[in-house]
């Protein structure tokens, strides 16, 4: 599968709303994901929506074992998530430094649901729901935003916690960390 070109910032194609998929188990969709997978791993992603790579379909896929981007998050399973929804579990909310393959070489601080419980689809049509938390809640928050035109920047509170990753790391904010 090709590895496509991942929009970045300014592309007005990311902030549209995605549309639910209709059909499950086509050709084209299964080439679909096999690009965003292919795309999320050229990219060391932990995450990619297929608005990233300019298809306007609610479509997502996430997974991290180990990760330069993120050295220190731990393990999210490989996920195929289509028409996701998801629900809060209690009222905690943790905030963390997020980077987005769309915003490339910068980081921005976001407060995000600690836990939450989401639905969807695979591929195939089947039934997916599962309890998140930590690294993994926000994985699929971070991503189930661009399916409705957000970008992490947009939940920035504090902007002086949104800068390039060099700089932040300059100045103690953040480790160093790769970025593409």
């Amino acid at each position: 599968m090709p590895v496509r070109e991942i929009l970045r910032i300014g592309d007005p194609r990311l902030r549209e709303v995605s549309q639910e998929v209709r059909k499950f188990d086509t050709p084209e969709l299964h080439c679909l994901i096999g690009d965003m997978f292919d795309t999320m791993e050229a990219a060391d992603g932990a995450g990619l929506a297929a608005p990233q790579m300019g298809v306007l379909q609610r479509v997502m896929v996430f997974g991290v074992d180990v990760n330069p981007r993120y050295p220190d998050a731990e393990s999210v399973p490989m996920t195929v998530l289509i028409n996701p929804e998801f629900t809060i579990v209690g009222d905690e909310s943790e905030g963390g430094w997020e980077g987005c393959l769309s915003v490339p070489g910068m980081r921005g601080y976001v407060q995000r649901h600690s836990q939450i419980q989401y639905r969807g689809y695979d591929q195939f049509g089947a039934s997916i729901v599962r309890d998140a938390a930590g690294f993994h809640a926000t994985v699929f928050q971070h991503e189930f935003d661009h399916l409705d035109g957000i970008l992490y920047p947009d939940r920035i509170v504090d902007a002086s916690k949104f800068g390039f990753i060099e700089e932040l790391a300059a100045s103690g904010e953040i480790p160093l960390v790769q970025d593409v």
